[in-house]
């Protein structure tokens, strides 16, 4: 018998290849799987959800965050500085998080993704304080526990600022220590199986964190372990200047000589290529996990998403870590990124039906995970979000079910199952452990902010 069924929507949007809209559609998801898509009577389930009224899309994908930067949520003394003064400051207070505070962080962040009908998150783990513990696995238990799909990345930083780096001496490590232990997590986590709960890549944190040695041996690793890459790039002209600076050429010509330009990465940001950067990008198959707000707050620019989708990149979203886009709501993102899409290359450009992409099949791509992930069709995992388009936001929003869903708002998914499995259900949170996490989490935050 069929697991769960999602009937009598408004809409599903399948984001299939022939992005089919099926107006009173269904969705019966069965061991995990979509097992049938379509219209009519749905087959009989041992769980139904009605979806009257209700948008019903693939569950969405987060390519790229910070978890732990929720323990230093909308820090005020930070908010007026760009990008490398701003982590500056903010080193020294992360160098304090432990595998509590991770695990902690972690579950409340998937938590509050969830709740903006998000899936499936990556995380870039990047800072490992020396005596701090198996930071990875605290987060990856996290998410098993919540039952979320996650993609963490062994992050590294290894250019301290003795070395003419950013971070401190206290949270960097050595280039053999950190492809030793990017080898481990590896084995230890990643899942290569259709449908697999947990994924892991390897992502040194930045050009401007990490020697030029570590860049092309994790590149050679990432090969032989047959796993994704994942760094910062492009992010603001402060990242162009210290490139040209210390490597002697632009972001786009260091990935080529380190071994990152294949279709193999991910980058996040990607604020600053040229057109001819753009091209490249999209010939050599780099995916792009486009920070919306993050990249407003810290003022670094607006991606040129629309000309990199044009080139043929994978472009993603991410709602990046939440000491810069202290909001971790993937759909606020998506309309953030449609918004912005409007404000740069013009109003016809961005569309909610482009944000609705970029949100789940450019996720799934940069995740290397197209058609497991990201589409509503038979074979794909039974991730799905519904989203109510009823009350005063939704008042006369008749015409247009998609472009509802993002311009009016703002909203949170009213259910977000993940594995055919509700996460969220009627708009709040299915695990009884949220108040319990709250009150670990502030006093955690209150401890690394040093606020007594």
């Amino acid at each position: 018998m069929t697991g769960l069924v999602i009937r009598n929507a408004r809409c599903v949007a399948t984001l299939d290849g022939a992005r089919r809209e099926l107006s009173g559609g269904w969705v019966a998801i069965t061991d995990g799987l979509i097992e049938a898509v379509g219209v009519g009577e749905p087959p009989v389930a041992t769980d139904t959800i009605d979806a009257t009224d209700c948008l019903v899309t693939p569950g969405l994908i987060n390519a790229h965050h910070h978890l732990y930067q929720n323990l230093t949520r909308a820090f005020p003394p930070m908010t007026d500085k760009p990008l490398f003064g701003w982590l500056q400051s903010l080193y020294p207070l992360w160098a304090a998080i432990d595998t509590e505070s991770v695990y902690v962080s972690t579950w409340v962040g998937l938590a509050e993704l969830a709740m903006s009908g998000c899936t499936t998150s990556a995380d870039h783990l990047y800072l490992h304080p020396r005596g701090a513990g198996d930071l990875l696995t605290a987060e990856i238990e996290a998410a098993r526990d919540l039952g979320v799909r996650f993609h963490p990345t062994r992050g590294s930083m290894s250019l301290s600022e003795k070395d003419g780096g950013l971070p401190p001496d206290n949270v960097v490590d050595d280039d053999d220590s950190i492809l030793a232990a990017s080898e481990a997590a590896v084995e230890r986590h990643h899942d290569r199986s259709w449908g697999a709960m947990t994924r892991v890549a390897l992502a040194p944190c930045s050009p401007f964190s990490v020697t030029e040695d570590l860049m092309v041996r994790t590149a050679e690793l990432a090969e032989r372990l047959d796993v994704r890459l994942h760094t910062h790039f492009a992010e603001n002209a402060e990242d162009n200047e210290f490139s040209l600076a210390t490597f002697g050429c632009r972001p786009m010509e260091y990935l080529e000589r380190t071994g990152w330009a294949s279709d193999r990465t991910w980058v996040a940001h990607c604020v600053m290529p040229n057109a001819d950067e753009i091209v490249r990008l999209g010939a050599a198959g780099v995916g792009v996990a486009h920070c919306p707000s993050s990249n407003l707050i810290l003022a670094s620019g607006i991606s040129p998403v629309v000309d990199l989708r044009a080139a043929g990149v994978h472009v993603g979203l991410g709602v990046d870590g939440s000491s810069s886009a202290d909001s971790a709501s993937l759909w606020l993102e998506a309309r953030q990124a449609m918004l912005l899409a409007k404000l740069r290359n013009g109003v016809a450009a961005g569309t909610a039906r482009m944000a609705l992409e970029i949100a789940t099949l450019g996720g799934a791509a940069c995740l290397g995970r197209t058609g497991e992930l990201g589409v509503i069709e038979p074979g794909a995992a039974g991730d799905v979000a519904v989203w109510s388009l009823t009350g005063p936001s939704f008042a006369g929003a008749l015409a247009d079910p998609v472009e509802a869903w993002l311009r009016c708002g703002p909203t949170g998914a009213r259910d977000t199952i993940v594995q055919g499995r509700p996460v969220v259900r009627g708009g709040v949170l299915v695990s009884s452990r949220l108040d319990q996490m709250l009150v670990a989490h502030d006093g955690m935050a209150r401890r690394i902010q040093q606020l007594g």
